[in-house]
């Protein structure tokens, strides 16, 4: 079985120390294959945020393939956004914004989706959406195929409207036609698993909440998702388990399940 633990919206700045010490102690139980970081690792892409954020990735005990969130490019160092708006990021994380991860039961490719110019809102252009289909159409019946972005391809409440990037239906249309299984996002803290519909194939929007900041939705503790793929699960199924933190346990504990 494959198994990949996706981590959204850490915020490093704003983290619970004793969340952080959870998640890494429920990855090491665990073992995922790979660690998904959906982007807003950071709260204002300070250097020291990075470095805390990359010593928590390097206790996770697994490869971990990152995409940048709004909040990983600075705001208010208006020279260093618009000269050089991934330095701080790409020193910690590397210099492809866009990774891929191959393996015989996965396909997953990350796309940034931030805009310098942009404060909050994501965006994705006709030449990434090409590039991801190519990607996609190149899978092999047996791999997964998961397409990572930050802010949410699809949503559940009309409050979160706005925040669905730009060009997603070009986006959700083309990924479909070209194989995607998943979309996996964050930005808007709120955990669901969501098909979407009047596509050429099956898909799901896949969203996390916020790992181990401060910043939760109210009612929403912070939450990551794993998911479960291949030989021991059901043939054919990818299984998706919320894991939330519990205050009580004092640790991540499953609160929901979907097979999708």
């Amino acid at each position: 079985m494959t198994v990949m633990l996706q981590v959204s919206d850490p915020h490093f700045g704003t983290e619970r120390p004793t969340v952080v010490d959870a998640l890494i102690e429920f990855a090491r139980k665990q073992r995922p294959d790979l660690v998904v970081l959906s982007g807003d690792i950071t709260q204002q892409a300070r250097p020291a945020q990075f470095r805390a954020a990359r010593a928590f990735t390097d206790c996770m005990g697994a490869p971990v393939l990152a995409v940048p969130g709004n909040h990983d490019i600075p705001l208010f160092d208006l020279l260093t956004r618009l000269r050089h708006p991934y330095a701080r990021y790409t020193a910690a994380f590397g210099t492809d914004l866009e990774p891929v991860h191959r393996s015989p039961g996965l396909l997953v490719v990350g796309v940034n989706t931030t805009r310098a110019w942009r404060h909050k809102d994501g965006e994705i252009s006709q030449p990434q959406i090409e590039r991801l289909a190519a990607l996609l159409e190149g899978a092999t019946a047996a791999q997964l195929r998961v397409v990572v972005v930050h802010q949410p391809i699809a949503v559940t409440r009309d409050d979160d409207l706005p925040d669905r990037l730009y060009g997603h239906e070009a986006a959700l249309q083309r990924w479909a036609t070209a194989g995607a299984d998943l979309v996996m996002g964050g930005h808007i803290h709120l955990p669901y698993v969501m098909a979407l519909k009047d596509l050429a194939r099956p898909m799901w929007a896949v969203q996390a909440g916020t790992a181990v900041s401060t910043r939760v939705r109210p009612g929403v503790p912070n939450s990551v998702n794993l998911l479960r793929w291949g030989q021991d699960s059901t043939p054919g199924l990818c299984r998706i388990e919320q894991w939330d933190f519990s205050a009580a346990k004092q640790a991540f504990v499953c609160v929901k399940e979907a097979e999708v």
